[in-house]
Protein backbone atom coordinates (compact mmCIF):
# COMPACT_ATOMS: atom_id res chain seq x y z
CA UNK A 1 0.00 0.00 0.00
CA UNK A 2 0.99 3.63 -1.11
CA UNK A 3 -0.65 6.35 0.47
CA UNK A 4 -0.24 9.26 -1.78
CA UNK A 5 0.53 6.85 -4.49
CA UNK A 6 -0.15 9.73 -6.85
CA UNK A 7 1.81 12.56 -5.70
CA UNK A 8 5.60 13.59 -6.22
CA UNK A 9 7.56 11.11 -3.81
CA UNK A 10 4.67 8.22 -4.24
CA UNK A 11 4.34 7.99 -7.80
CA UNK A 12 7.91 7.46 -8.11
CA UNK A 13 7.88 4.90 -5.22
CA UNK A 14 4.98 3.29 -7.11
CA UNK A 15 7.52 3.19 -9.93
CA UNK A 16 10.19 2.01 -8.69
CA UNK A 17 8.24 -1.58 -6.95
CA UNK A 18 6.91 -1.98 -10.10
CA UNK A 19 10.58 -1.87 -12.18
CA UNK A 20 11.81 -4.52 -9.17
CA UNK A 21 8.79 -6.73 -8.23
CA UNK A 22 7.07 -6.80 -11.07
CA UNK A 23 4.94 -9.91 -9.56
CA UNK A 24 4.15 -7.23 -6.18
CA UNK A 25 0.00 -6.79 -5.60
CA UNK A 26 0.38 -2.52 -5.68
CA UNK A 27 -2.69 -0.43 -3.85
CA UNK A 28 -2.39 3.10 -4.54
CA UNK A 29 -3.97 5.42 -1.73
CA UNK A 30 -4.68 9.20 -2.80
CA UNK A 31 -7.79 11.13 -2.25
CA UNK A 32 -5.87 13.51 -5.25
CA UNK A 33 -5.78 16.93 -3.26
CA UNK A 34 -2.46 17.37 -3.52
CA UNK A 35 -1.91 13.93 -6.03
CA UNK A 36 -2.21 14.02 -9.67
CA UNK A 37 -3.41 11.20 -11.22
CA UNK A 38 -1.17 12.10 -14.51
CA UNK A 39 1.48 11.10 -12.69
CA UNK A 40 0.56 7.32 -12.37
CA UNK A 41 0.07 7.83 -16.76
CA UNK A 42 3.28 5.72 -17.01
CA UNK A 43 2.62 2.78 -15.35
CA UNK A 44 0.29 0.65 -17.27
CA UNK A 45 3.40 1.25 -19.67
CA UNK A 46 5.83 0.05 -17.43
CA UNK A 47 3.53 -3.02 -16.37
CA UNK A 48 2.95 -3.84 -19.95
CA UNK A 49 6.51 -3.59 -20.58
CA UNK A 50 7.09 -5.96 -17.65
CA UNK A 51 4.44 -8.48 -18.77
CA UNK A 52 5.95 -8.77 -22.47
CA UNK A 53 8.93 -9.24 -21.40
CA UNK A 54 7.69 -12.36 -18.84
CA UNK A 55 5.56 -13.36 -21.06
CA UNK A 56 7.97 -14.03 -23.87
CA UNK A 57 9.97 -15.99 -21.15
CA UNK A 58 7.41 -17.81 -19.46
CA UNK A 59 4.99 -18.05 -22.26
CA UNK A 60 2.96 -21.45 -20.27
CA UNK A 61 2.57 -19.07 -16.76
CA UNK A 62 0.65 -15.97 -18.52
CA UNK A 63 -2.09 -16.78 -16.36
CA UNK A 64 -0.06 -16.23 -13.48
CA UNK A 65 1.16 -12.80 -14.77
CA UNK A 66 0.14 -10.41 -12.38
CA UNK A 67 1.12 -7.71 -14.81
CA UNK A 68 -0.57 -8.41 -17.69
CA UNK A 69 -2.85 -5.93 -18.74
CA UNK A 70 -6.51 -7.99 -18.32
CA UNK A 71 -4.88 -9.19 -14.57
CA UNK A 72 -3.33 -6.24 -13.30
CA UNK A 73 -2.31 -6.31 -9.81
CA UNK A 74 -1.83 -1.97 -9.32
CA UNK A 75 -4.97 -1.09 -8.16
CA UNK A 76 -6.07 2.98 -7.40
CA UNK A 77 -8.16 3.39 -4.52
CA UNK A 78 -9.46 7.55 -4.48
CA UNK A 79 -9.62 8.19 -0.82
CA UNK A 80 -8.29 9.80 2.14
CA UNK A 81 -5.90 8.60 5.18
CA UNK A 82 -8.61 10.29 7.31
CA UNK A 83 -11.20 7.96 6.42
CA UNK A 84 -12.71 6.55 9.30
CA UNK A 85 -13.45 3.19 7.29
CA UNK A 86 -9.63 2.95 6.87
CA UNK A 87 -9.36 -0.30 8.27
CA UNK A 88 -12.43 -1.70 6.17
CA UNK A 89 -10.06 -0.66 3.20
CA UNK A 90 -7.02 -2.66 4.39
CA UNK A 91 -8.72 -5.70 5.51
CA UNK A 92 -10.15 -6.49 2.00
CA UNK A 93 -6.39 -7.54 0.85
CA UNK A 94 -3.21 -8.94 2.57
CA UNK A 95 -0.70 -6.18 3.01
CA UNK A 96 2.89 -6.42 4.00
CA UNK A 97 4.18 -3.28 3.86
CA UNK A 98 2.82 0.11 3.95
CA UNK A 99 4.59 3.47 2.29
CA UNK A 100 3.11 6.42 3.72
CA UNK A 101 3.73 9.51 1.52
CA UNK A 102 0.37 11.40 1.87
CA UNK A 103 0.88 14.38 4.13
CA UNK A 104 0.27 17.93 4.06
CA UNK A 105 3.65 19.00 2.88
CA UNK A 106 3.35 22.73 2.92
CA UNK A 107 5.28 25.16 6.09
CA UNK A 108 3.19 27.96 5.16
CA UNK A 109 -0.02 26.12 4.96
CA UNK A 110 0.93 25.04 8.17
CA UNK A 111 1.52 28.45 9.88
CA UNK A 112 -1.70 29.41 8.81
CA UNK A 113 -3.73 26.34 9.13
CA UNK A 114 -2.25 24.62 11.91
CA UNK A 115 -5.47 22.91 12.21
CA UNK A 116 -5.54 21.30 8.62
CA UNK A 117 -2.01 20.10 9.18
CA UNK A 118 -2.30 18.54 12.26
CA UNK A 119 -5.80 16.32 11.41
CA UNK A 120 -3.17 15.10 8.32
CA UNK A 121 -0.32 15.01 9.43
CA UNK A 122 -0.82 13.30 13.11
CA UNK A 123 -4.78 12.36 12.99
CA UNK A 124 -3.75 10.77 9.33
CA UNK A 125 -1.36 8.43 10.51
CA UNK A 126 -2.89 7.59 13.67
CA UNK A 127 -6.14 6.50 11.81
CA UNK A 128 -3.28 4.88 9.49
CA UNK A 129 -1.69 2.77 11.93
CA UNK A 130 -4.84 1.58 13.69
CA UNK A 131 -6.11 0.71 10.22
CA UNK A 132 -2.80 -1.56 10.37
CA UNK A 133 -2.83 -2.81 13.57
CA UNK A 134 -6.13 -4.02 13.16
CA UNK A 135 -5.37 -5.86 9.94
CA UNK A 136 -2.10 -7.09 11.02
CA UNK A 137 0.19 -5.27 8.89
CA UNK A 138 3.73 -5.00 10.33
CA UNK A 139 5.78 -2.35 8.65
CA UNK A 140 6.07 1.08 7.78
CA UNK A 141 8.40 2.89 6.03
CA UNK A 142 7.37 6.40 6.81
CA UNK A 143 8.43 9.60 4.81
CA UNK A 144 9.75 12.27 7.03
CA UNK A 145 11.25 15.21 6.65
CA UNK A 146 14.97 16.67 8.22
CA UNK A 147 12.72 20.12 8.65
CA UNK A 148 12.51 18.45 12.38
CA UNK A 149 15.88 19.47 12.99
CA UNK A 150 14.95 23.21 13.25
CA UNK A 151 17.93 25.39 12.94
CA UNK A 152 21.44 23.22 12.89
CA UNK A 153 23.42 23.03 15.80
CA UNK A 154 26.10 21.23 13.93
CA UNK A 155 26.96 20.33 10.26
CA UNK A 156 26.17 17.97 8.56
CA UNK A 157 23.02 17.05 10.18
CA UNK A 158 22.85 13.60 11.41
CA UNK A 159 20.29 11.29 12.85
CA UNK A 160 20.90 12.34 16.27
CA UNK A 161 21.18 15.94 15.85
CA UNK A 162 18.47 17.61 18.49
CA UNK A 163 14.40 18.17 17.22
CA UNK A 164 13.50 21.55 16.94
CA UNK A 165 10.50 22.48 15.05
CA UNK A 166 10.20 25.69 13.42
CA UNK A 167 6.65 25.63 11.89
CA UNK A 168 3.49 23.00 13.31
CA UNK A 169 4.76 21.23 9.69
CA UNK A 170 7.78 20.19 11.57
CA UNK A 171 6.18 19.33 14.62
CA UNK A 172 3.50 17.19 12.81
CA UNK A 173 6.35 15.29 10.92
CA UNK A 174 7.94 15.09 14.82
CA UNK A 175 4.99 13.76 16.16
CA UNK A 176 4.16 11.24 13.42
CA UNK A 177 7.86 9.37 13.94
CA UNK A 178 7.21 9.26 17.69
CA UNK A 179 3.78 7.93 16.90
CA UNK A 180 4.73 5.38 14.50
CA UNK A 181 7.98 4.17 17.33
CA UNK A 182 4.92 4.12 20.19
CA UNK A 183 3.15 1.35 18.11
CA UNK A 184 6.16 -0.55 17.44
CA UNK A 185 6.55 -0.69 20.54
CA UNK A 186 2.71 -1.64 21.63
CA UNK A 187 2.12 -3.47 18.72
CA UNK A 188 5.43 -5.02 17.25
CA UNK A 189 4.53 -2.89 13.67
CA UNK A 190 8.29 -2.76 12.21
CA UNK A 191 9.24 0.51 11.03
CA UNK A 192 11.67 2.24 8.56
CA UNK A 193 11.36 6.28 9.09
CA UNK A 194 13.26 8.47 6.08
CA UNK A 195 14.15 11.84 6.72
CA UNK A 196 14.56 13.82 3.75
CA UNK A 197 16.52 15.99 2.83
CA UNK A 198 15.05 18.53 -0.40
CA UNK A 199 14.05 16.03 -2.86
CA UNK A 200 13.46 17.30 -6.35
CA UNK A 201 13.04 15.80 -9.72
CA UNK A 202 10.48 15.12 -12.29
CA UNK A 203 6.70 15.48 -10.86
CA UNK A 204 7.07 17.93 -8.60
CA UNK A 205 4.38 21.01 -8.60
CA UNK A 206 6.25 24.06 -9.49
CA UNK A 207 3.50 25.78 -7.83
CA UNK A 208 4.32 24.50 -4.17
CA UNK A 209 6.73 26.13 -2.14
CA UNK A 210 9.00 23.13 -1.50
CA UNK A 211 10.35 22.63 -4.69
CA UNK A 212 12.98 25.69 -5.12
CA UNK A 213 14.42 24.06 -8.50
CA UNK A 214 10.62 23.28 -10.08
CA UNK A 215 10.22 26.62 -9.49
CA UNK A 216 13.13 27.98 -11.04
CA UNK A 217 12.59 25.78 -14.23
CA UNK A 218 8.90 26.32 -14.54
CA UNK A 219 9.90 30.31 -14.58
CA UNK A 220 12.28 30.10 -16.22
CA UNK A 221 10.37 28.19 -19.39
CA UNK A 222 7.80 30.57 -19.27
CA UNK A 223 10.29 33.77 -19.08
CA UNK A 224 9.37 34.84 -15.64
CA UNK A 225 11.93 35.67 -13.65
CA UNK A 226 12.53 34.22 -10.23
CA UNK A 227 12.93 35.51 -6.83
CA UNK A 228 15.56 34.46 -4.05
CA UNK A 229 15.14 35.47 -0.96
CA UNK A 230 18.04 36.80 1.07
CA UNK A 231 21.76 36.75 -0.82
CA UNK A 232 21.48 33.47 -2.80
CA UNK A 233 24.16 32.23 -0.43
CA UNK A 234 21.71 29.83 1.76
CA UNK A 235 23.07 26.33 1.10
CA UNK A 236 20.52 22.95 1.10
CA UNK A 237 21.04 19.39 0.35
CA UNK A 238 19.49 18.15 -2.72
CA UNK A 239 18.62 14.62 -3.57
CA UNK A 240 16.98 13.29 -6.41
CA UNK A 241 13.41 11.87 -6.25
CA UNK A 242 14.21 8.68 -8.06
CA UNK A 243 17.26 7.58 -5.41
CA UNK A 244 14.64 8.37 -2.68
CA UNK A 245 12.32 6.09 -3.85
CA UNK A 246 14.92 3.42 -4.24
CA UNK A 247 15.77 4.08 -0.91
CA UNK A 248 12.22 3.60 0.47
CA UNK A 249 12.21 0.06 -1.69
CA UNK A 250 15.11 -1.08 0.44
CA UNK A 251 13.26 -0.03 3.62
CA UNK A 252 11.76 -2.81 3.61
CA UNK A 253 14.29 -4.52 4.86
CA UNK A 254 15.60 -2.37 6.83
CA UNK A 255 14.38 -3.03 10.34
CA UNK A 256 13.17 0.02 13.23
CA UNK A 257 16.11 2.63 11.81
CA UNK A 258 15.71 6.10 11.46
CA UNK A 259 17.80 7.43 8.37
CA UNK A 260 18.51 10.92 6.38
CA UNK A 261 18.05 10.45 3.00
CA UNK A 262 20.53 13.50 1.05
CA UNK A 263 24.06 13.25 -0.60
CA UNK A 264 25.78 14.52 2.16
CA UNK A 265 26.94 17.87 0.39
CA UNK A 266 25.72 21.33 -0.08
CA UNK A 267 24.76 23.37 -2.82
CA UNK A 268 23.87 27.21 -2.95
CA UNK A 269 20.86 28.87 -4.59
CA UNK A 270 22.77 30.66 -6.83
CA UNK A 271 24.61 28.13 -7.93
CA UNK A 272 21.77 25.86 -8.42
CA UNK A 273 20.18 29.07 -10.10
CA UNK A 274 23.25 29.00 -12.21
CA UNK A 275 23.02 25.82 -13.46
CA UNK A 276 20.15 25.64 -14.61
CA UNK A 277 19.91 28.67 -16.37
CA UNK A 278 23.04 26.99 -17.97
CA UNK A 279 20.80 23.90 -19.23
CA UNK A 280 18.19 26.29 -20.44
CA UNK A 281 20.50 28.72 -21.74
CA UNK A 282 18.55 31.41 -19.78
CA UNK A 283 20.25 35.32 -19.87
CA UNK A 284 18.32 36.97 -16.56
CA UNK A 285 19.01 37.21 -13.07
CA UNK A 286 16.97 36.75 -10.46
CA UNK A 287 15.07 38.83 -8.42
CA UNK A 288 16.71 39.04 -5.26
CA UNK A 289 14.28 40.21 -2.05
CA UNK A 290 14.29 40.43 2.03
CA UNK A 291 15.31 36.89 3.82
CA UNK A 292 12.36 35.63 4.47
CA UNK A 293 11.45 34.96 8.68
CA UNK A 294 12.25 31.44 9.31
CA UNK A 295 14.36 30.77 6.76
CA UNK A 296 17.51 28.45 7.65
CA UNK A 297 21.02 29.53 6.00
CA UNK A 298 22.38 26.41 6.00
CA UNK A 299 21.47 22.66 5.95
CA UNK A 300 22.98 19.83 4.71
CA UNK A 301 22.74 15.70 6.27
CA UNK A 302 24.79 13.14 7.17
CA UNK A 303 24.13 10.01 4.98
CA UNK A 304 26.84 7.74 6.50
CA UNK A 305 24.07 5.59 8.23
CA UNK A 306 22.09 4.50 5.50
CA UNK A 307 24.99 4.23 2.98
CA UNK A 308 26.30 1.98 6.08
CA UNK A 309 23.46 -0.22 4.98
CA UNK A 310 23.75 0.00 0.98
CA UNK A 311 22.22 3.08 -0.27
CA UNK A 312 24.12 5.78 -1.97
CA UNK A 313 22.43 8.52 -4.03
CA UNK A 314 23.62 7.73 -7.81
CA UNK A 315 22.35 10.72 -9.66
CA UNK A 316 24.54 13.67 -9.26
CA UNK A 317 23.09 17.53 -9.54
CA UNK A 318 23.87 18.28 -13.36
CA UNK A 319 21.99 15.02 -13.99
CA UNK A 320 19.29 14.81 -12.01
CA UNK A 321 18.25 18.80 -13.35
CA UNK A 322 19.24 17.95 -16.99
CA UNK A 323 16.66 15.32 -16.40
CA UNK A 324 14.04 17.31 -14.75
CA UNK A 325 14.12 19.93 -17.18
CA UNK A 326 13.65 17.70 -19.82
CA UNK A 327 10.35 16.56 -18.05
CA UNK A 328 8.92 19.63 -17.86
CA UNK A 329 9.57 20.65 -21.29
CA UNK A 330 7.18 17.62 -22.56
Amino acid sequence: MITGGAGFIGSHIVEEILKNCPECDISILDNLSSGNINNLKDLEKLSNNNSNKDNKDNKDNNDNNCNDKRNSKVNFIKNSILDENLDKIFSEKEYSTVFHTAAQISVSNSLKNPLNDANINIIGILNLLEAMRKNDVNKIVFSSSCAIYGNPQYLPIDENHPLKALSPYGLSKITGEEYIKLYSELYGIDYTILRYANVYGERQDPYGEAGVISIFIDNMLNNKISKIYGNGEQTRDFVNVKDVAKANLMAVNWKNQILNVGTGSKTTINELYAIISNILEYGDSPEYCSEREGDIIDSYVNIDKIKSLGWNPSITLKEGLKNTVESFKK
